[in-house]
């Protein structure tokens, strides 16, 4: 009878100590809570990596305040403001810097594409974002893409064609990605997607450059790039890389 009485309060005891663990670790955590919301807030805000916009500009489509709690901003809602309110911006970047600053990093497309349409032109970035609606006149010198229709085009979305041009769509992105990666950007003229299966690049002031849809596009730049360094500087006509594994120029 008193072993089962000791029993007894070593199991209240277990079960107190127990209760006891579990309030003490809930008090840290509201501690830590509380510390936080009480201490850390955003007493300095640094923005870099802006050209076409200001850092107040920045500041205040981010829509952040000084004062605001490091911790509990919502870094997808600062993204998507600034994706939405600055256009040009592709990239944002947060950090938190204890105890009190907040450190905004964003990389703005330096390169954009022109495509005619309903006397406007849509300023698109090498990842399909519509930056801008522009003036005909102000997209001069503005390499162009044509042979497509942009659906219900609006700045700040991402380009659309319809759904029987997706190839020509995934296929202009991919090659614009390539584009980008090798920083040849500046050395194409116009992109055109008026043909069924070519897509057809003005290239280095030169070149046209024909390609298939679907294709390895890293790779035909690099192609095309070879035979280039291969002709004479005066020369000028057509490469062909339709032809798997294959490179064939025809002056002009």
């Amino acid at each position: 009878m008193a072993r089962r009485r000791k029993t007894n309060r070593r199991r209240k005891r277990g079960r107190f100590g127990f209760l006891y663990k579990l309030l003490s670790v809930l008090a840290i955590c509201a501690a830590i809570v509380l510390a936080m919301t009480l201490f850390f807030r955003v007493n300095t805000l640094e923005i870099s990596g802006g050209v076409r916009y200001s850092e107040e500009q920045i500041r205040e489509a981010s829509g952040i305040e000084i004062g605001d709690n490091l911790f509990l901003l919502n870094k997808f809602d600062v993204r998507n403001k600034l994706a939405e309110e600055l256009p040009y911006i592709e990239e944002v970047h947060i950090n938190r810097k204890l105890p009190s600053t907040l450190i905004i990093e964003v990389t703005e497309c330096s390169q954009v594409f022109a495509v005619m349409q309903s006397g406007s032109a849509w300023l698109i970035s090498p990842s399909g974002k519509i930056v801008e609606r522009v003036e005909p006149a102000e997209a001069e010198g503005i390499p162009a893409v044509d042979g497509c229709e942009l659906l219900a085009p609006s700045v700040g979305t991402s380009m659309a064609l319809a759904q029987e041009y997706e190839t020509r769509q995934d296929s202009l992105l991919a090659l614009l990605s390539a584009l980008e990666e090798r920083e040849e950007m500046d050395l194409v003229g116009a992109i055109h997607l008026g043909e069924a299966s070519i897509i057809t690049m003005e290239y280095m002031d030169r070149f046209t450059v024909q390609m298939l849809y679907n294709a390895d596009y890293a790779y035909l730049l690099r192609t095309a790039r070879a035979v280039s360094e291969k002709l004479e500087t005066n020369e000028t006509g057509v490469i062909d890389l339709t032809r798997e594994g294959q490179a064939y120029f025809r002056q002009e």
